[in-house]
């Protein structure tokens, strides 16, 4: 029975992962707004209900591995060890993720990772849902915050909230910029490391005044 499951389940990866090469193939082709679901069911040999099976809408095939981070600066941020701040935290995790060339830190050289990132730019209605993923990431960090000084509704929490994503942004979409314009992972990590080091000291610098508990 356990076998069978496995099987099962390996299948059901295995599908999702040839929908998401084929959609990807097909929208760096044409464009996104140019490809239809019965194109991406067509091109994996599936229907289109097994499309939607997978995946609730279109933008999904593309936004899918940035949604299913949703919420996790604010699990770093709970989950932190003891004597460890939130900026701390957070900066430990964005250098985690960029030596493991994880894309959730821009640092990835796929090609198909970053023609994900090149349709997001392209295509406003995915530039939308990026956004909306990005202010989701901070409404729970600030609830996060706010949970933790027993302050709901505060201001402070939500400022501090938007300079910590922002600044994280800001260093993947310069990450993103050097691998598009040809450096490579390998190339871009000691930079990428050093600009991280230097935003998140200044961080914790501008957010002295603002520090949930230490522990």
């Amino acid at each position: 029975m356990t076998q069978e499951l496995g099987l099962r389940e390996r299948k059901k990866l295995e599908t999702r992962v040839t929908l998401w090469r084929t959609a990807m193939r097909l929208f760096l082709e044409r464009g996104f707004d140019n490809v239809s679901v019965a194109e991406i069911a067509a091109g994996a040999n599936v229907s289109k209900m097994t499309v939607f099976n997978y995946f609730q809408a279109k933008e999904e095939l593309v936004l899918g591995p940035m949604t299913a981070h949703v919420g996790e600066p604010a699990e770093v941020v709970r989950e932190r060890g003891v004597g460890e701040t939130p900026v701390d935290a957070l900066r430990r995790h964005f250098l985690d993720a960029l030596r493991e060339r994880n894309p959730v830190a821009g640092l990835n050289d796929d090609p198909q990772i970053l023609g994900v990132h090149r349709l997001i730019l392209d295509t406003p209605s995915l530039r939308h849902g990026a956004m909306a993923v990005r202010e989701r990431n901070e409404h729970l960090l600030a609830a996060e915050f706010e949970r933790e000084l027993a302050r709901p509704g505060d201001l402070a929490c939500r400022v501090a909230a938007n300079q910590i994503l922002n600044v994280r942004q800001i260093l993947i979409a310069r990450t993103i910029e050097r691998l598009a314009a040809g450096a490579s992972a390998d190339e871009v990590y000691p930079v990428a490391v050093a600009e991280a080091e230097e935003a998140f000291a200044q961080l914790a610098d501008g957010l002295g005044s603002f520090c949930p508990r230490a522990g």
